[in-house]
């Protein structure tokens, strides 16, 4: 529940003398769904707090920042390698203690994950089988565009490639804690992160 949202968007639509049927027609959703936002109890997606900023004029940054400010960071890890993916877990894990950590070896599942939940960042395998990391980046970044992602590869002649598609890092494996302390201080979308001293 983010509270400090519901009350700001309840305020700007009142500072513009909408009311939430209005605001809904706006923003071509049901008036119970702003309902909702203003009680609490759902927090819209990023692409929808996209359009809200645009319907209420101000700025989209603002409304992302209220809105992530308590919201737990859902961290994933896509890797179609077991061993390596149990790994990564546990140093994520260790590094990031009031994230939720979650690992998938398929990509599709991943993003049927990143449909439902808020992804801050991902750390992604370029070589997933038949599939492809840089793909895989470009269908999360359609999802929610200020999703951090950082590549993962033992291979670094895949860096160049890398920065084409918008991700914001690039790690060769083995994870270590300390490698990933690295890209966490470099971010484009930085988000609470808790004690990262641990």
């Amino acid at each position: 529940m983010n509270s400090r949202f519901a009350e700001t968007l309840k305020k700007l639509r009142a500072e513009r003398g909408l009311s939430q049927v209005e605001l809904a027609n706006m923003a071509y959703v049901t008036q119970p769904a702003v309902a909702r936002w203003e009680k609490g109890n759902r927090l819209p997606s990023a692409e929808m707090i996209t359009r809200l900023a645009q319907c209420l004029d101000v700025d989209v940054r603002k409304l992302l920042s209220i809105a992530t400010e308590d919201e737990v960071p859902n961290v994933i890890m896509v890797e179609d390698r077991e061993v390596i993916l149990n790994g990564g877990l546990s140093v994520l894990g260790k590094v990031l203690p009031d994230a939720s950590v979650v690992g998938f070896e398929w990509p599709a599942v991943a993003l049927d994950y990143a449909r439902e939940n808020r992804v801050s960042l991902a750390f992604l395998d370029i070589e997933l089988g038949t599939e492809s990391g840089f793909e895989l980046c470009r269908e999360l970044l359609a999802i929610n565009p200020r999703t951090n992602v950082v590549y993962l590869t033992a291979y670094a002649d895949y860096a160049l490639d890398a920065w084409s598609t918008g991700a914001s890092g690039f790690m060769l494996k083995p994870i270590t804690d300390e490698a990933v302390r690295a890209q966490l201080a470099n971010l484009r979308y930085p988000f609470p992160m808790g004690d990262k001293s641990k």
